[in-house]
């Protein structure tokens, strides 16, 4: 099987995928793993997937120990407090915070001994018929796969080559975000500090890293239109040097390395919103499938959980793609809506009038309590699993 995407869906499938059994491959276009990247959550059933892999312990290592968050006035003055043990560590910042870099090391480091890794290179063409795909790779290499899942995120070049162009499928929330890694000149330590800029939507803000010497800037602003090339660094510095003008507290120095930062990202709040995830014998999964937006605070999760039962549906299956892929749909599509739905309206209340507008939380917790655990993990008992072998009398 062909994986395409070595962020956190790809090798979070590829590592159920080798323990149902099967033979996978990931191609990633880049070079290597990417490291850094912006911090990544994983909340409710998510933790559950994560312990049913074995890494807990890898995972808890490697996370940026963040406390909590502050949320600040223009003068630095704290507005609230957020911890990361609220609601059992579910809360707004997660007991499982990583950075998403990390989070890609622990996966490809728990898979690359069983897994085909291969950096560097894309699917060029594509063609499928009854029996499996037929791939050819930028490089020339020309290989036939039983099935092909892409896990190649918000911008997935296998969406559009097997189910329509992007436009189809994105849809635009209003909002830009950027982040990327400054020197720690702010005295951070274990705490998130948060700025938003009443009525304009503009936010800024900054998390500790577990380097000490260095923090996550953020900063965001909203925007209808998005018309900046995505792989076009310069001319997101430079939008986002024009969309920030004049913002205060610690913006001018935050922005003022963004010519030094080794690892600047800048992209629209999105999410990806389709009818089915799968045509014949390819499938999607994470981002490229369902993005909820880094509003949800939900990527992470749903990548995960994803992995796990779309793995484990296929081989319950029989590796039949259109019963394997209906019933992870089936399961899946519930717990992607109301984490959609959270992203919605954490975009919506950004917008000046309604940030003082109190949550109706009665009402909310439902949402909440779908978003965090409303779908079923099952055991597949009788699907092989490489990590607790079946014992031929059990059988």
């Amino acid at each position: 099987m062909l994986v395409t995407g070595a962020s956190i869906a790809g090798p979070a499938l590829a590592h159920w995928l080798r323990r149902r059994g099967a033979e996978v491959t990931v191609v990633e276009r880049a070079p290597g793993l990417r490291p850094g990247g912006q911090a990544v959550d994983a909340r409710g059933v998510a933790k559950e997937v994560i312990k049913r892999m074995g890494l807990d312990a890898a995972v808890r290592a490697a996370r940026t120990e963040t406390a909590g968050a502050h949320t600040v006035d223009v003068d630095g003055n704290v507005l609230e407090t957020f911890s990361a043990e609220d609601n059992g560590g579910d809360g707004y910042i997660a007991d499982i915070e990583i950075l998403r870099g990390d989070l890609s090391q622990v996966l490809h480091d728990d898979t690359c001994d069983e897994v085909e890794y291969v950096f560097d290179d894309r699917i060029a063409e594509l063609g499928q018929d009854a029996d499996g795909v037929d791939v050819t790779f930028a490089k020339g290499d020309r290989r036939r796969f039983d099935l092909v899942i892409g896990a190649d995120g918000l911008h997935s070049a296998l969406r559009g080559m097997v189910f329509g162009p992007r436009e189809r499928f994105l849809r635009h929330l209003g909002l830009v975000l950027a982040f990327y890694s400054v020197p720690n000149e702010f005295g951070l330590e274990r705490w998130m500090i948060d700025y938003q800029e009443p009525g304009s939507g503009r936010s800024a803000g900054l998390r500790p890293l577990k380097d000490p010497t260095r923090a996550m800037a953020m900063l965001s602003f909203p925007a209808d239109g998005f018309d900046v090339d995505h792989r076009d660094i310069e001319a997101q510095k430079n939008l986002l040097r024009e969309r920030m003008a004049g913002l205060g507290w610690q913006a001018p120095r935050i922005l003022a390395h963004l010519d030094d930062t080794p690892d600047f990202y800048l992209d629209q709040v999105a999410q990806v919103v389709m009818d089915r995830w799968s045509a014949g014998r390819v499938g999607l999964i994470g981002d490229a499938a369902f993005c909820s937006s880094p509003m949800s605070g939900a990527g992470t999760g749903l990548a995960l959980v994803g992995a796990y039962l779309l793995a484990g549906e296929l081989a319950a299956a029989g590796w039949d793609p259109e019963a394997g892929f209906a019933a992870y749909e089936t399961r899946m599509r519930p717990y992607v809506e109301a984490n959609q739905e959270i992203g919605r309206l954490h975009v919506q209340s950004r917008d000046g009038a309604a940030a003082h507008a109190e949550p109706d939380m009665e009402a909310l917790m439902p949402l909440i309590e779908r978003a965090l655990n409303g779908v079923e993990l099952p055991d597949y008992a009788g699907v092989p699993d490489s990590a607790n072998p079946v014992s031929p009398a059990g059988r």
